[in-house]
């Protein structure tokens, strides 16, 4: 059963390009013990990454985004960054998925606490956020919305959720389009917890 377990952390590792001898405390174990969950996750990321509503380069750059979300490790970041290029993704493309990592973060806790609050008084004040980002993203608008929404969703943000939602379906966004987006985030978002 050993083997069995080793082969599936080696594909799970490989959907990313981390290599087979990648240590991480809670994969190991689970390796280790030749849990179920271990293959369930490897069928959840190679589902969500062979997506019919993202291409694999989307696909990568989303999972990219979330593990600068989740403050993954460096050899992480970087085998996911190398899995994207692979898939024809460009240094500014990479650049600005993090740029909107980081913009999302701001937002998330801004908006989060506006909605929370409730406060007319807090709801007139001007943000003074800088977002010029948003305005031509390298990514496309409607890619950039539904990164950003991916992202939000992880942060937890209602607000952000709803206002990104309707914004990438404006721009033509399908509504498996974004299930999808948001099904990658909610799988990857998983994988990384045990890296």
């Amino acid at each position: 059963m050993f083997g069995i377990a080793s082969e599936t952390k080696k594909n799970l590792l490989a959907e990313i390009k981390l290599p087979e001898t990648f240590e991480s405390l809670w994969l190991d174990r689970l390796n280790a013990t030749d849990h179920r969950y271990l293959k369930d996750l490897r069928i959840n990321v190679q589902n969500v990454l062979k997506s019919q509503n993202l291409t694999k380069k989307e696909a990568l750059l989303m999972a990219l985004g979330v593990a600068i979300n989740e403050k993954s490790q460096a050899a992480v970041i970087e085998a996911i960054e190398s899995a994207a290029k692979a898939e024809g993704a460009e240094d500014k493309e990479i650049q600005e998925v993090a740029a909107c990592v980081s913009l999302m973060n701001a937002n998330n806790v801004f908006y989060r606490f506006r909605h929370f609050m409730d406060s007319e008084t807090y709801n007139t004040m001007p943000a003074g956020i800088k977002m010029s980002i948003m305005v031509n993203p390298v990514l496309g608008k409607e890619y950039f919305e539904l990164l950003s929404l991916a992202i939000s969703a992880i942060n937890g943000c209602e607000m952000c959720v709803t206002s990104h939602e309707a914004s990438v379906r404006q721009h033509g966004a399908t509504q498996a389009r974004v299930f999808d987006a948001i099904r990658l985030a909610a799988i990857f978002k998983s994988f990384l917890t045990l890296l």
